[in-house]
């Protein structure tokens, strides 16, 4: 699970649909730390080491620079200069990337969504005879998903304007209509205000935007009972107590599904005492799934956390392929694992965007079974009275 110790709650800023909750680090992390590159408007290609590609909207990358002996590291500083206007496309080398001794280069979010991307990417292991040639030769090449830029999520660029920066801050939890959207973290309070601009940039789900669009963000007042008050010392304890009570059911009911999102992790760059990772969540239906990538110390302290939240459709697929993977691509053992038939299971497969992967012949079967039994069904029955 992610571990949020070290980093504080503070109470939320609303602006329209937006619910933004700043964290607070309690001690900065100083031999760690973040800058922005800023790339443009361009798409990119990243050519990956197992020779596929990802090609993305990538408009800008995180530097990390660290000490190995525990001293202060130093930000180079952020720009988020004007983007690039005429339209080319970029290439470049791996996901992260040592630029320097002490210096990372690895592309934020981008890297979760690669893994999400290359989940079960290889396809059937055995040649089951539904599947298609192309299924069996070259898996599920290729993949895509949908997302949007913070630029297209209504209100969002007026609230990271309006946004009030605590002393101290390292973090912010992002809410459309009280949905979690994205969670960011980085290790130093001088990180986050440089980094913060780059929120407007970043990828947000199909969920995040829609939400933006119809729910408004609730307002949770807290109320003091004026009888327990006869001083500014118990007007001020008072305060703390109910920000305390508003970080205990934040933190305890509305980000609850994220801390306990990572189910698969996998170590992507080591960074000293630092350990660059992505991870993936359950993939459970109708429930809360965030895919992202952390930097966290030896103790397991998190230093650095983005996520990226998927949608319903996205989570369905994520779960399906999932399944099928656990039973070994075989359609008829990871029907019944999920309590439905084959036939059912192909059409499925098919909605979800993986009708390819399946011979169509044998496609057309399971549609005309399903299409046999939903007739059947509704021509049962006795006869009404004449």
């Amino acid at each position: 699970m992610i571990d949020l110790t070290g980093l504080d709650t503070r109470p939320a800023q609303t602006w329209g649909s937006m619910r933004l909750v700043p964290l607070v680090r309690r001690e900065p992390i100083e031999d760690l730390r973040l800058h922005a590159k800023v790339y443009g408007d361009e798409p990119s290609a990243v050519f990956l080491p197992d020779k596929t590609v990802y090609t993305s909207y990538v408009p800008h990358a995180f530097v990390a620079s660290w000490t190995d002996d525990g001293s202060p590291a130093a930000a180079y500083g952020t720009q988020l200069g004007q983007p690039l206007r005429h339209m080319c496309i970029r290439t470049r080398r791996r996901m992260a990337r040592r630029v320097d001794k002490n210096r990372l280069r690895f592309l934020p979010l981008h890297l979760a969504v690669e893994g999400f991307l290359a989940l079960h990417f290889g396809g059937p292991v055995i040649a089951w005879e539904e599947w298609s040639r192309q299924a069996i030769a070259h898996g599920l090449s290729a993949r895509a998903e949908d997302a949007y830029t913070g630029a297209e999520v209504r209100g969002l660029d007026d609230a990271l304007k309006v946004f009030e920066i605590y002393p101290g801050q390292c973090g912010l939890l992002l809410y459309a209509g009280d949905t979690l959207a994205s969670a960011f973290v980085v290790p130093h309070p001088e990180d986050y205000r440089a980094l913060h601009p780059t929120l407007i940039r970043d990828l947000y789900g199909e969920l995040v935007y829609e939400y933006a669009l119809f729910y408004p963000a609730r307002d949770f007042p807290a109320v003091i009972d004026e009888t327990t008050v006869s001083s500014l010392a118990d007007l001020r304890a008072q305060a703390l107590l109910r920000e305390r009570e508003w970080a205990g059911f934040h933190d305890s009911v509305m980000a609850a599904r994220l801390l306990q999102a990572p189910v698969h992790v996998e170590e992507v760059y080591r960074l000293g005492r630092f350990t660059l990772s992505r991870f993936l969540p359950a993939f459970e239906r109708k429930s809360e799934n965030h895919i992202g990538e952390t930097i966290t110390d030896g103790d397991g302290q998190l230093a650095y956390l983005k996520t990226f939240r998927l949608s319903e459709a996205q989570s369905r697929r994520g779960h399906l392929l999932s399944k099928l993977a656990e039973h070994g691509w075989s359609l008829p053992e990871t029907a019944a694992a999920l309590g439905t038939d084959t036939a059912a299971l192909g059409l499925r497969l098919e909605r979800a965007g993986f009708g390819h992967l399946l011979r169509q012949d044998v496609l057309d079967g399971y549609r005309k079974a399903v299409n046999g039994n939903r007739r059947t069904r509704r021509g049962g029955g006795t006869s009404p009275p004449a």
